[in-house]
C-alpha cells in the first residue's frame, strides 16, 4: 500500500478514523474523531539521530501530513518538550519517544504527523529483519 493510501484511509470526514497511538508502546494519544486532517510541510526531528560526529546537527524529516489539535487537552497522553524556537515538540508521555509532532506556540495549535504514530486499537506491527 502507498503512503498516500494509507494516509487517505485514515481520514474520515477531514478527522481521524481511528484512535491515535505511539507506535513504540500502543499509549493511547488521541482518541478517534479528535483531529483535523491537514497537509503542511515541517521538518521535524528524527526520532533517532545518526549523526554522531556533530552534537550541534539535528536531523530533520520533511513530512506534510499532520493531524491538527486546537486544543493541547484534547488529548489523552502527551508530553511537551521545552520551547524550541517558539515550538514545543511532542512526545509519547509514557515512552518519551518521539518526537511525533509539534505545538506552536503562536497558534497554540498541535501537529501530530501521521507517519509518527499508529492508528488503531491493536499493537503497531514490529518490523524484523525478514521483512
Amino acid at each position: 500500500m502507498s503512503q498516500e493510501s494509507s494516509v487517505t484511509s485514515e481520514i474520515l470526514n477531514e478527522k481521524n478514523k481511528q484512535e491515535v497511538r505511539c507506535r513504540f508502546c500502543n499509549s493511547l494519544m488521541l482518541k478517534e474523531q479528535e483531529g483535523t486532517y491537514e497537509s503542511k510541510q515541517f521538518d521535524l526531528p528524527l526520532t533517532h539521530q545518526k549523526n554522531t560526529k556533530d552534537i550541534n546537527t539535528i536531523e530533520t524529516e520533511s513530512l506534510s501530513d499532520f493531524w491538527v489539535i486546537n486544543d493541547m487537552f484534547t488529548f489523552e497522553n502527551i508530553g511537551f518538550s521545552n520551547t524550541v524556537d517558539k515550538r514545543k515538540f511532542l512526545i509519547c508521555a509514557d515512552c518519551d519517544m518521539g518526537p511525533v509532532g509539534y505545538h506552536d506556540i503562536d497558534t497554540k495549535k498541535c501537529y501530530v504527523a501521521l507517519k509518527r504514530v499508529h492508528h488503531g486499537k491493536e499493537p503497531a506491527k514490529t518490523l524484523t529483519n525478514n521483512s
